[in-house]
């Protein structure tokens, strides 16, 4: 398991912000976003696996940095909060997500083998 900084700058960040972040959190088993365009992921990937998913999202007048780091980091006016991935909605029922897509009708197949979302830990 290794950790990356992964930093991006849009050009156009209305269009495509929320895909990005979207891709960003399914990327590993726990994600932390201490500033706003600035993510660290945990994750089974190396850096070219992580910048091959995220360039089909970003343009050619946008910015992306993938960086394998150490844990230990010194933060100054911000905090590491890690989350974990949790299940799409039409998991077992009941459970609450800190990621909801619009509009939230979801038909899941029973044996579909769908990406995770992330979890509040």
């Amino acid at each position: 398991m290794h950790t990356f900084l992964i930093s991006y700058d849009l050009s156009a960040p209305a269009e495509n912000r929320h895909a990005v972040t979207t891709a960003i959190m399914m990327l590993g088993k726990s994600w932390a976003r201490p500033l706003d365009h600035t993510w660290y992921v945990r994750a089974d990937l190396e850096e070219s696996d992580i910048e091959s998913v995220l360039s089909q999202l970003i343009g050619d007048d946008d910015g992306l940095i993938v960086q394998a780091v150490q844990d230990d980091a010194r933060l100054a006016n911000t905090a590491l909060r890690w989350f974990k991935q949790r299940p799409l909605p039409c998991g077992p029922t009941g459970q609450d997500h800190n990621v909801v897509a619009f509009p939230i009708a979801v038909e899941c197949p029973q044996d579909a083998d769908l990406p995770p979302m992330a979890e509040a830990v």
